[in-house]
């Protein structure tokens, strides 16, 4: 649905990757379905590293980090919101002071970071990957990316992943545990090769080489192996099984991490090489791999395609949320009706309230999976159902978003759930509650689960209150409708919001 408040399409996007190692930020012009990069920073900021036993971003390295995004801030000032999206990945999901380091970045950045999982990471990497390739003709590939804290393994056709998984394995976290030291020698890489088979064992039936074709490695240890390869003339433009094996000789024939001389090896990322080649053999040694391409594009790169989709509402999301209905066997017709009458209320109250084309869609999305609980129980089924929202693998949505929409499907029935609206850090109390009585409302018109025609009906939006304005008589003639709304009423009044029927 195109809403009268809808923006017109930037004329540049940006994305920032703020990985578990390093900070990268792309700008591109997009242009016929193309995009054309127009700058790009990268900064060595090591977030991985500063996780201290109780996972907590030490306050060197988060000051370090915050530094990085005021540089890249100076970047985007210019560009508008929705131009650009912020991508936090591994570490991000697993420190436990996450929130306070979000505060702190946003605040500088002025924009919204997103939190995603593994799998949405992995799909992201994909995309990126995926159009940065020859597809003609159509074959099955294996994409790996190891990043600072984690792995993701995608295999896919043209632009479509069939098989996604992350795994908690990275350059830093296998640094600092085989090689804090700082020496290299055979135990250690022996060690680390039989931790990497131990954690990819439970995936080789899946992404072994008998389900793909060819093997695409992204980002910065895998783009570093090449180089190094390459520029010692042992191979010729992918990555071999051999030529991995003389590295790691050459690599524990120099022994340690401060004498690390090798051709394309920058001086930051000698810290965590070893680990992060070790990875990578333990994955041609699990997977079976025999060669590997490597691609320029990672996920980054993937950030951007996912943009641009959206921007020509073709959002991926869309087609998720539709899935999670499909699968729970949720009542398609009584859900459009829904869906149809809270767009209907929303252009309504979108001028007063303010609301954007992002909290239409959103409520679009939550009258369209508002009963998927009922397919575990009818009881407390809208939390059932916001449990569902909130930690499916859904793709396109990062965890803050999910949780977004779990709160719209807990709130669209029963008594408010205050806490936990309060506590959503991605919108204020205020403007997600309008959210909600928007969806409840709309949920009430279509109570009786029939060919119900909702008559003209006036809103008239407060602050804190709402005016419900019926044709003459017709409240009279529905009597069920006017009991529910008149319900409503009371209910709101315990979150302090005035709701009037006429």
């Amino acid at each position: 649905m195109k809403l009268p408040f809808e923006k017109s399409p930037p004329e540049a996007v940006a994305a920032i990757d703020l990985g578990s190692n390093s900070f990268h930020m792309i700008v591109a012009r997009l242009q016929d379905r193309q995009l054309t990069k127009l700058d790009q920073l990268r900064e060595m900021v090591r977030l991985g590293a500063g996780l201290d036993e109780e996972k907590n971003i030490s306050e060197e390295v988060m000051q370090r980090a915050l530094e990085c995004l005021a540089r890249f801030a100076q970047r985007l000032n210019h560009m508008p919101r929705g131009s650009v999206r912020i991508i936090g990945t591994r570490t991000l999901r697993i420190a436990n002071n996450t929130e306070q380091f979000l505060q702190r970045a946003e605040d500088i950045l002025n924009r919204p970071i997103e939190i995603v999982s593994g799998i949405e990471e992995a799909r992201l990497i994909y995309l990126g990957v995926a159009h940065g390739m020859d597809h003609d003709p159509p074959r099955q590939r294996l994409v790996i990316d190891i990043g600072g804290g984690s792995t993701e393994l995608i295999i896919g056709e043209s632009y479509t992943p069939k098989k996604l998984e992350s795994l908690g394995l990275g350059c830093v976290s296998m640094s600092q545990r085989y090689f804090a030291d700082g020496l290299i020698n055979r135990k250690a890489t022996r060690s680390t090769l039989l931790s990497v088979l131990q954690r990819v064992e439970p995936y080789e039936n899946r992404f072994n080489h008998g389900n793909w074709e060819e093997a695409i490695g992204a980002s910065g240890t895998i783009k570093t192996v090449g180089r190094i390869l390459n520029n010692l003339g042992w191979c010729n433009g992918e990555i071999t099984h051999e030529a991995l094996n003389r590295l790691i000789d050459l690599m524990i024939e120099q022994g340690d991490i401060t004498k690390l001389d090798m051709p394309g090896l920058s001086p930051d990322r000698a810290g965590v090489f070893p680990g992060g080649l070790m990875v990578l053999f333990g994955l041609f040694e699990g997977l079976g791999i025999k060669s590997m391409k490597v691609s320029d594009s990672a996920l980054r790169e993937g950030i951007l395609y996912d943009m641009a989709g959206r921007i020509r509402h073709e959002d991926v999301r869309t087609q998720s949320v539709r899935q999670l209905a499909e699968r729970f066997s949720v009542d398609s017709k009584q859900a459009e009706l829904v869906k149809a009458s809270v767009l209907y209320l929303t252009l309504q109250v979108a001028d007063e309230w303010k609301l954007e084309q992002e909290d239409a869609q959103f409520l679009e999305w939550a009258a369209l999976i508002h009963e998927i609980g009922l397919g575990i129980a009818h009881s407390q089924h809208h939390k059932h159902g916001a449990y569902i929202a909130e930690y499916a693998d859904l793709a396109g949505f990062s965890r803050q978003e999910q949780q977004l929409l779990a709160l719209l499907i807990r709130s669209h029935r029963g008594k408010f759930p205050v806490n936990p609206i309060k506590n959503h850090d991605g919108k204020k109390f205020r403007p997600l509650l309008r959210l909600a009585i928007l969806l409840r409302l709309a949920v009430i018109l279509h109570r009786s689960r029939g060919p119900l025609v909702i008559p003209e009906i006036r809103l008239t939006p407060e602050k804190n209150s709402l005016g419900l304005e019926f044709p003459s008589g017709w409240l009279d003639s529905h009597p069920l409708t006017q009991a529910d709304l008149q319900n409503e009423s009371e209910l709101l009044k315990a979150v302090e919001f005035d709701l009037t029927i006429g």
